[in-house]
């Protein structure tokens, strides 16, 4: 009975001290609520133009453009396969999403910082007070149990630790953004890769076209030549041109090799791995008739690169309070409880408890000016993150521009030069059968063969062009992801 009666009042007690305590904590907790120091971050209000230059849009339709899937306005199951498969297997991409992962652990690192920390702990050890040193009522060796619970509790008065999470949540955001400016990235790569092979493979069929032409042409001038109606200047001339001709045909071999090694590491792969499904396919991606452009506000909305600089702003923002609340004091509550006996046995024994509990205040009170420095260390770096925010709105307006007077300015050079190798390959008929009656000079048939062969080389080049201008419009509005059913409270 009187071991009982000494347990509740011993349970008595502690509580009403918890009681108080916990009075107490409320208290600050209310308190705390309203007082995160450092600036309280807001949204950059940038104004950009209402609408795109008119010379850039020029011929350009307009209308909300299908971001999500821009790929599929060329109609090309091969470009399609491959974009899907490297946006399963490309390692760029493996690597930004590790580090959202990263990002989000780092996330619940701070988050954890708003929580008590309780620790168990354990000990054993042996000792024996010196019979020459302090006065001790027993030199003889001892053991000495003990076991019990730690637990401190920072409590948040400053914001030091929300502005922490706000920190940790805004960098998180930076990192999915930075997944899907990869994910931008890869899919304007693979595309433009996968056309400029189109467009290598065309220039090849041409040349090899044209090489079948001008072998003909030198047999033509060598019978003629042992005919003796014309001189061996012929032969040599036509000579000349083939050999030119063929000699275009290994850099483009090597060129088409090569971007097919190119999209095999794209989509994850060894470089060799794509060259029997590549090396046969296809003519250059056709554009669509209507290409759509949306307006210069969505952009803020749609690149990822200026959601990622808005978002590390807002980090930054959140730093400043971090550092600005190492000015006032940090309180923390703390307790333990434990059993401690020297022998094993009596460790169960409810008079081998030991306790302790209360408050605790540290405050700097001298620190070599070191934490206002701080503070402005984060400031100039705050204010650095928002003229880059800046930037980055700016350079990607450009981009835009850009890319539209590139497609449009080569669609109409495509034109151009589709209408002058209609006019060279006629001309390089009606030459051809004037030469064979003997009614004009065998430099006229060289120079239009020439002229035949670089103007369909110049086509191919072009419409290739067409195609991987159009990528880079989308890939400038920042497509290849969308907005659609993406819950985002800063909007």
């Amino acid at each position: 009975m009187k071991r009982t009666s000494l347990l509740l009042q011993s349970c008595r007690s502690i509580c009403v001290r918890l009681s108080f305590w916990v009075t107490i904590l409320l208290t600050v907790l209310l308190f705390a609520g309203g007082c995160r120091v450092g600036p309280d971050y807001v949204r950059p209000d940038f104004q950009g133009p209402d609408q795109w230059h008119q010379q850039a849009v020029h011929g350009l339709a307009e209308g909300s453009a299908d971001l999500q899937t821009w790929w599929k306005v060329f109609n090309d199951p091969t470009l399609e396969k491959l974009i899907q498969q490297g946006g399963i297997e490309n390692l760029d991409l493996k690597i930004a999403l590790a580090r959202i992962t990263e990002s989000r652990a780092l996330l619940g690192v701070a988050t954890g910082e708003k929580w008590p920390n309780v620790d168990a702990a354990g000990a054993y050890s042996r000792s024996r007070a010196s019979e020459n040193g302090l006065p001790a009522a027993d030199t003889d060796p001892f053991n000495l149990h003990s076991m019990g619970v730690d637990a401190s509790w920072e409590v948040d008065v400053f914001g030091r630790i929300s502005r922490s999470v706000e920190s940790a949540k805004a960098s998180m955001e930076a990192s999915v953004e930075d997944y899907r400016d990869v994910m931008v990235s890869l899919y304007s790569d693979i595309a433009r890769n996968y056309i400029n092979l189109r467009s290598i493979q065309t220039r090849l069929r041409y040349a090899e076209n044209n090489i079948t032409l001008q072998r003909d042409t030198l047999e033509l001038s060598r019978n003629r030549r042992d005919a003796e109606l014309v001189p061996e200047l012929d032969v040599q001339q036509a000579e000349l041109v083939l050999a030119i001709t063929e000699s275009t045909v290994p850099s483009l071999r090597q060129s088409e090799q090569q971007t097919i090694h190119r999209l095999s590491v794209l989509l994850g792969q060894s470089p060799a791995i794509l060259y029997d499904e590549l090396s046969t396919g296809p003519e250059i991606p056709v554009v669509p008739e209507d290409v759509t452009v949306g307006l210069p506000a969505e952009l803020l909305r749609q690149r990822p690169d200026i959601r990622q600089a808005e978002r590390t702003l807002a980090a930054q923002t959140a730093d400043i309070g971090i550092a600005t609340a190492a000015l006032y004091p940090s309180f923390s509550l703390s307790g333990t409880f434990a059993l401690e006996a020297r022998q094993m046995k009596d460790m169960g024994d409810w008079g081998s408890r030991t306790w302790g509990f209360g408050p605790s205040m540290r405050w700097n009170l001298f620190e070599g000016n070191r934490i206002r420095s701080s503070i402005k260390v984060q400031e100039a770096q705050a204010e650095q993150a928002t003229y880059a925010y800046r930037q980055t709105v700016l350079l990607a307006l450009e981009d835009v521009e850009n890319s539209m007077v590139a497609f449009i300015q080569e669609q109409q050079r495509a034109d151009a030069l589709q209408r002058s190798v209609t006019a060279a390959e006629k001309s390089v008929t009606l030459v051809t059968t004037l030469y064979e009656n003997g009614l004009t000079d065998f430099q006229n048939v060289l120079d239009m063969q020439r002229t035949l062969t670089d103007q369909q080389d110049q086509l191919a080049l072009s419409q290739g062009l067409v195609a991987a201008n159009l990528v880079r419009i989308y890939t400038a509005l920042g497509g290849g992801w969308s907005l659609e059913n993406i819950e985002d409270e800063r909007q």
